[in-house]
């Protein structure tokens, strides 16, 4: 299985950025994990950056997250990359302005929760999120 993350903007904050690292360590033992981060701008620009991301990366399925996607669980994340456990997926972090419409119809809008946060923190929780539908998947501990 191939991941992407595809943000844009840097984790600038230490914190985030070794919680990010630390996820992405755990996520590479069992897949191999991308991190692509475009620079920021104003949501158009923004959006040519990740559309071109996106088409470098070439992924099998698209989500975005969006605060108009819907909600899922772990356990239902874990069936989507259980779906294809051999095919790519791609994961879209807006900047802090939101999405352009031509990002948002890429692939399937998700929501990682029905509050809005910051880009370096839905980062964090999407990489917690990918290691425990890939724990879930196989079998470990991590989720109970």
């Amino acid at each position: 299985m191939r991941l992407s993350v595809i943000a844009v903007g840097k984790l600038k904050n230490t914190h985030w950025r070794a919680l990010a690292e630390d996820y992405a360590v755990r996520i590479r033992r069992q897949a191999k994990l991308e991190v692509v981060e475009v620079r920021d701008a104003d949501p158009a620009k923004e959006g040519e950056r990740l559309r071109a991301a996106l088409e470098t990366a070439k992924p099998d399925r698209v989500f975005i997250l969006s605060e108009e996607g819907a909600g899922m669980t772990s356990r239902q994340l874990a069936t989507s990359l259980d779906e294809d456990p051999g095919g790519s997926y791609a994961f879209v972090i807006g900047g802090a302005y939101g999405l352009s419409d031509e990002v948002k119809v890429a692939g399937r809008l998700f929501s990682l929760s029905a509050m809005t946060y910051t880009h370096e923190m839905a980062r964090v929780v999407l990489l917690e999120q990918l290691y425990r539908a890939l724990s879930i998947n196989a079998g470990s501990g991590y989720h109970h």
